[in-house]
């Protein structure tokens, strides 16, 4: 109660509205699995579309796993996931090395960064001056590199001696604009301040390995145009359909305040962004100003050129006494050394945790609470033979994770080219109302390859889900459902054939005559009755985490007759919405669902303790799986 200590008018807000709860999202998927390229530990990020992926994963091509090649798997489960409906997906990225990284910083490039795309500049000593190395590996990460040089208008004020609109750190070129009978030598300066005696200020100046350079002493020595000198770097062929990525403007400096080039491209990132986004590292060791730094990556040039040449003069033939129609310079280079390692273990899904607090592999996802659905697409390719022992321990991760969560389902693949026999054999071995099992796999037309490829049906069918989620509802089966993307499947799966797998909880995907590809199941692998159906088992999922999620408040309420009227109210008003929407089974609301929380439900002890206990109960609608009509013959007087 506030206190009222002098006379007055007080005015006081309060409410007379009933706390609501709001359903929560059902939709946002989790995978799990190898990509071409992408961080390994760390939050996943949010992708709302397959471009998404590219931009971060490396795209669709296919992964070599010790000079295996094979389908990438998790790639394609993406683009099914979002072209069947779904919208909100992490990916935790899965990797094998295919050599453990060397710890040593004596070791060489290659041991330290296995697996990694690697391109050297200027390798004159046993140390390089330049290294650009993919920020992942991959072999996503052998990209092509573009690094160009080039110059701005002429900043030089000849009638003040000073530099106009530069920056202390700019790198510069100063040149002779119209050579006369002295003519100078281009130089590259670095821009800087230095406090003047005579003047009594800060005055620009500019230095160079000869010293420091004073603005009227560069005039007096015949260079009267000074250019700021910027890079533009250029990523391309992350992927076959991936576009090139430019950043232009990069100043050569380290110690510039914007845009420097080894911040950009810098190994230790400052922030989340740059490691998902910036593909490239650019490591400068023991180069500590900005005209260092493109003396290096130029020297290259250095080779074509009349001895005695330098950098400056290779920057200023090119541009301007070519008449500035000649190709500015530039490096170009291949990364190479990236490559996808081995495939991942049963301990890569897993994941760990990191000295860092960095996360992998399924440990990643459980920070992220809106996930409801997981799945590790590919895992069960060679389930049957060569990867059985890691497939079927990889199923059990995904089933433990999704009720370790408890508001998630884990969607199963069956190996691929799995008879019937085979896959009742291999979904004997599970039982969880958390999860979900599907077969066979998906034929679809490949983009890399133009053939036709077959892929696993958990990410298909993670789409699927959210798309029935979005236009239906959660309450509903995510069954007899078009498989979009689908030419076919891989084996054909009749009638009799289903009619073993569908008691045993294997849902099957069929082809019908007139109505596609479509989804024919919708059982969990429980052996519970009570949770034998997808939608049911979600459906609660849903039911409870919004209660969860919209009684918050009433923690540490005074746990009393008002509260547990309050927390009543607030489910019911709930419920009937659901009831009101046509998710819950009944003609009237007593019949759908009830809500108790009085003295009748807490004893004495439970008060001593702390504890507000709520009973809810609903009447959820199950599918009509077996829809049957009867039909005989009746005599004209029969009446029905």
């Amino acid at each position: 109660m506030p206190e009222y200590l002098a006379p007055g008018v007080y005015v006081e807000e309060t409410t007379f509205r009933q706390k609501s709860i709001e359903g929560v999202s059902t939709s946002t998927a989790g995978f799990v699995g190898p990509t071409r390229f992408g961080p390994v530990k760390g939050e996943p990020e949010l992708l709302t579309s397959f471009l998404d992926f590219e931009r971060i994963y490396g795209g669709i091509d296919r992964l070599v796993f010790d000079q295996v090649t094979q389908h990438n798997d998790l790639a394609h489960a993406v683009r099914g996931f979002f072209e069947n409906g779904g919208r909100r997906l992490y990916v935790a990225r899965t990797f094998k090395h295919s050599a453990e990284p060397s710890t040593d910083e004596d070791a060489n490039l290659e041991k330290r960064f296995p697996d990694a795309g690697l391109f050297v500049i200027n390798r004159t000593t046993s140390d390089p001056d330049i290294v650009l190395r993919a920020r992942h590996p991959g072999a996503a990460g052998n990209f092509v590199v573009s690094i160009e040089a080039k110059v701005g208008p002429n900043i030089l004020v000849a009638a003040t001696g000073l530099l106009s609109g530069a920056f202390r750190w700019d790198t510069v070129l100063a040149r002779q604009a119209k050579p006369d009978s002295m003519p100078a030598q281009p130089a590259l300066y670095v821009v800087d301040t230095k406090f003047d005696e005579d003047l009594q200020q800060e005055v620009q100046v500019l230095q160079s390995n000869s010293g420091t350079t004073k603005i009227p002493e560069l005039v007096e020595g015949g260079l009267d145009e000074v250019r700021v000198v910027t890079l533009t770097v250029s990523v391309s062929s992350l992927g076959q359909f991936m576009d090139e990525h430019v950043w232009e403007g990069l100043n050569p400096d380290p110690r510039h305040r914007t845009n420097a080039l080894t911040r950009t491209f810098a190994s230790d990132p400052p922030d989340r962004a740059t490691t998902l986004y910036v593909p490239l590292v650019l490591e400068a060791d023991g180069l500590s100003d900005g005209a260092a730094v493109i003396d290096a990556l130029f020297a290259s040039l250095l080779a074509s050129p009349p001895p005695g040449d330098t950098v400056a003069d290779v920057i200023e033939n090119a541009l301007f006494v070519a008449g500035g129609t000649a190709q500015p310079p530039r490096i170009r280079g291949r990364l190479s050394g990236g490559g996808d390692g081995r495939r991942p273990p049963m301990s890569a899904y897993e994941g760990d945790e990191a000295d860092t607090g960095e996360k992998s592999g399924l440990l990643a996802l459980e920070d992220l609470e809106e996930i409801s659905i997981v799945a590790a697409p590919g895992s069960s390719r060679d389930g049957l033979s060569d990867f059985e022992t890691d497939s079927k321990s990889i199923v059990q991760l995904l089933i433990s994770h999704a009720e370790r969560m408890w508001y998630r389902i884990a969607v199963l693949d069956a190996p691929n080219a799995a008879l019937v026999s085979d896959v009742r054999g291999y979904r004997a071995q599970f039982d969880s109302k958390h999860a979900a099992f599907y077969y066979p796999w998906i034929k679809i037309a490949d983009p890399v390859t133009d053939s036709e490829i077959t892929t696993p049906p958990s990410g298909f069918m993670a789409g699927i889900y959210a798309r029935n989620d979005i236009e239906r509802g959660v309450h509903k089966a995510p069954a007899n459902e078009v498989v979009r993307l689908a030419i076919d499947f891989e084996l054909p799966v009749n009638k009799g054939q289903q009619d073993v797998l569908n008691p045993e909880g294997v849902n099957c995907l069929r082809f019908f005559e007139g109505r596609g590809f479509r989804v024919w199941g919708a059982r969990t692998i429980s052996s519970d009755p009570e949770w034998k159906y997808v939608n049911l088992r979600r459906y609660f999922a849903f039911i409870e985490r919004s209660i969860e999620k919209g009684t918050q408040w009433a923690v540490f309420e005074p746990n009393g007759s008002a509260l547990w009227g309050n927390v009543r109210r607030t489910i019911e008003d709930f419920l009937f919405s659901e009831f009101r929407s046509g998710h819950l089974l009944g003609d009237t609301v007593d019949e759908a669902f009830f809500v108790k929380c009085d003295r009748t439900t807490m004893t004495q002890n439970d008060l001593d303790n702390g504890r507000l206990i709520c009973l809810v109960g609903i009447a959820p609608l199950r599918p009509a799986e077996f829809v049957i009509f009867r039909i005989g013959q009746k005599t004209l007087d029969f009446k029905g």
